[in-house]
């Protein structure tokens, strides 16, 4: 009934923010708390659950993350497993009709928005870009995250060819962010497994 494949890391904008629709979808609303405890049992984060209609064929697209105490990117191998889970899962659905599906899994991707507090635990390391409300806009290295906010460790540019110096650092409470993205760095593509053109390939599970 389903195909499962396992895809790379991509970049999907965080739930209710481009596809609003989507996100109030009552059919995904309920694969999401059929496939939750599944994504959970495995230790990982069920961050997604998007369906997207063609005529007859459907596609359920789910994007699962580490828990957010974890470093690093979800491996390919753990997204090819939790595929296998989650399709089991779904040719057993009690509530599904007969329409052929396609199931695809996916992580986000490194330059993800950072629109919930475990996204900017998730990043703790890393440098990004900041809008302020009320305030000038930073780029910095996340240095702390608690429940009232962000602390970030500013990079101040200098010529080009020398390293950037630090600033002080400045804590930014979650109210007075306006975005937040991650700055891609070649060094922690290469300790996530992936290569600065992409994200990697696709790999059917």
């Amino acid at each position: 009934m389903s195909n499962a494949e396992a895809q790379a890391p991509s970049d999907h904008t965080a739930p209710g923010k481009a596809d609003s629709a989507q996100a109030h979808n009552p059919e995904a609303d309920r694969l999401r708390a059929l496939l939750e405890p599944s994504v959970l049992a495995n230790r990982l984060y069920l961050e997604d659950v998007t369906i997207n209609v063609a005529g007859s064929h459907r596609v359920l697209h789910v994007v699962v993350d580490l828990p957010q105490e974890e470093t690093g990117g979800v491996s390919l191998d753990v997204i090819a497993d939790i595929s296998k889970v989650l399709s089991d899962v779904l040719d057993t659905d009690p509530g599904a009709d007969t329409r052929p599906y396609d199931l695809e899994v996916s992580s986000p991707g490194v330059g993800r928005p950072l629109t919930e507090p475990r996204h900017w635990h998730r990043a703790k390391g890393r440098i990004a870009s900041v809008k302020v409300i009320q305030g000038e806009n930073i780029t910095g290295r996340i240095q702390s995250v608690d429940d009232g906010g962000v602390t970030l460790v500013p990079e101040i540019a200098v010529k080009k060819g020398m390293k950037p110096k630090q600033g002080d650092p400045v804590k930014l409470p979650f109210d007075r962010i306006r975005t937040g993205k991650v700055e891609i760095e070649f060094s922690h593509l290469s300790e996530d497994g992936l290569e600065p053109e992409h994200n990697g390939p696709s790999e059917e599970a």
